[in-house]
């Protein structure tokens, strides 16, 4: 099991525990956080999964298509940005604190 906590632009924060092989991503769908869309079902594709995450000791690099897609967030894309599809709990991570932007559209 592994651990997100979103914290939303409002200061709000919801926690959701998931099992090995979860995105970020599709925890947020699932789990009914406010602000995480996830257009392409997980693709790096697009950029509605946009996530700010503070540390990200021991994620897998950026890739050259999340790479890309960064380059096309609604909200403000910052060295912290990172597309919830490509974080899988479990593999990744076993605690992670992802803040959701203003918007994905």
């Amino acid at each position: 099991m592994a651990r997100i906590e979103y914290r939303n632009p409002d200061g709000s924060r919801q926690q959701i525990e998931v099992t090995a092989g979860t995105s970020v991503m599709r925890a947020a769908l699932e789990g009914g956080v406010a602000g995480i869309i996830g257009e392409c079902g997980g693709q790096a594709m697009c950029a509605t999964c946009h996530v700010y995450v503070p540390d990200q000791a021991g994620l897998p690099p950026v890739s050259e298509d999340e790479e890309e897609m960064l380059d096309c967030t609604a909200a403000e894309r910052t060295g912290q940005s990172r597309l919830g599809c490509q974080l899988r709990g479990g593999e990744h991570f076993t605690e992670l604190t992802v803040h959701v932007p203003e918007t994905q559209v």
